[in-house]
């Protein structure tokens, strides 16, 4: 099925997963951070290349996983330019469009659920026959190539975030919501899209998985056959509780899913390994002989960017193409004789994490080193300059 639909049952989120037929490059959209796994495997298992991750907002009952899928897969992040998602290089406008092999989606400013919201509109192409010619529009080369396939036929989709559900809507009580803009987001927007567009939601909590426009325009409860003022009324008295992590995920997804920086404070142990470190930590150990500093970086990155003295090089994966390194189990056990734990680090805390339950799984004691030897990027996705080993001060050298 194309597009791919998965859900994460502890927060009723949608995921989907977009991609080109022919050149098998990929589009995800609003990944959750618990099912990083998942969604890796789906993509390998379909034989994808993930170019973009992009999210309809900034969430407040999911974190993203954004950051980590852009970290292990190359991909680049795109956000809407109104949520504040500072860490996504690209910054999405309505009309905005995204390539991805000859396929784009076209983003749709749709604000009310929050300020920043956006659709995406996919005229999916099936191919027939036919070469690739130059199309597309000023703002698709911004983003991506222009081609697209001679002859084709198209299927209409959108994937609605929290601003249209299966017969219902985002509510618009928090985090910059406007009824009354969610209103013309879905009457002026939405409804003015073919009917026989496919809607398919940010979530549902009664395992439906798709609707159409012309079923949401006749029949959704919220909004269908209601005034602006009846639509405004019904919205403001809701009465929901807050979503139960919106102090976390909303900060987060800010940061495409990256974690702050901790302090000095004790490890906690996280779900298949022994737990994150800041550098700090991390440096104590390593100047007491407490435990030994891994790089699992690559050979080419400690070489260009710079390295820690004293620390034990074993990539978890490497060039060309990025692969496991094959010798990364035996390396690992080596690294730990004498039954010392490990702190392992890589550009920015994504990789250690992987090679980080790799280890745990061999019966070692690994811990992940928040932020890595690069650090988060900052608000132009630049990194080393804030989180991270360099930006602590700590010793580093380069050849």
């Amino acid at each position: 099925m194309n597009p791919t639909q998965l859900f994460d049952p502890a927060s009723s989120t949608y995921t989907y997963i977009l991609y080109d037929e022919r050149s098998r490059e990929a589009l995800i959209v609003d990944p959750v951070e618990e099912q990083l796994e998942r969604d890796m495997a789906v993509l390998t298992q379909l034989g994808l290349t993930l170019r973009w991750t992009v999210e309809t907002h900034a969430h407040a009952d999911h974190v993203t996983s954004a950051a980590k899928l852009a970290e292990l897969t190359g991909a680049r992040m795109a956000a809407p330019s109104g949520c504040d998602i500072g860490t996504a290089a690209t910054q999405l406008g309505d009309g905005d469009e995204l390539v991805f092999g000859a396929e784009r989606v076209r983003v749709l400013h749709t604000p009310g659920h929050t300020a920043g919201s956006v659709c995406f509109y996919w005229e999916r192409a099936h191919i027939v026959e036919g070469e690739q010619t130059p199309a597309g529009t000023a703002l698709a080369s911004k983003f991506g190539p222009e081609s697209r396939p001679e002859s084709r036929q198209d299927t209409l989709h959108v994937f609605t975030g929290d601003t249209l559900l299966i017969g219902g809507c985002g509510r618009t009580d928090f985090q910059s919501g406007d009824p009354a803009k969610l209103y013309r987001s879905l009457t002026e927007v939405l409804f003015k899209l073919p009917e026989t567009t496919i809607v398919w939601p940010g979530h549902d909590y009664k395992e439906r998985t798709q609707t159409s426009i012309a079923v949401e325009k006749s029949t959704n409860p919220r909004i269908a056959g209601k005034t602006l003022d009846e639509f405004v009324a019904l919205m403001n008295n809701l009465n929901l509780p807050p979503p139960k992590r919106i102090d976390e995920a909303v900060p987060a997804n800010q940061r495409s899913g990256l974690s702050q920086e901790a302090g000095y404070g004790q490890a906690n142990p996280v779900d298949g390994y022994a737990g994150d470190i800041p550098p700090q930590k991390a440096y104590e150990w390593l100047s007491t002989g407490e435990a030994v500093l891994v790089d699992v970086r690559t050979d080419a990155e400690r070489e260009w960017v710079g390295f820690v003295p004293g620390a034990v090089a074993v990539a978890w994966k490497q060039w060309p193409g990025m692969a496991l390194n094959p010798d990364f189990d035996q390396a690992i056990q080596a690294a730990a004789a004498g039954g010392k734990k490990l702190a392992l680090l890589c550009r920015s805390g994504v990789r250690s994490v992987a090679a980080a339950k790799r280890a745990s799984a061999l019966g070692l004691t690994a811990f992940n080193i928040l932020g890595g030897f690069e650090g988060d990027p900052d608000d132009q996705a630049h990194r080393g300059h804030k989180s991270g080993w360099r930006h602590a001060g700590l010793p580093w050298k380069q050849n």
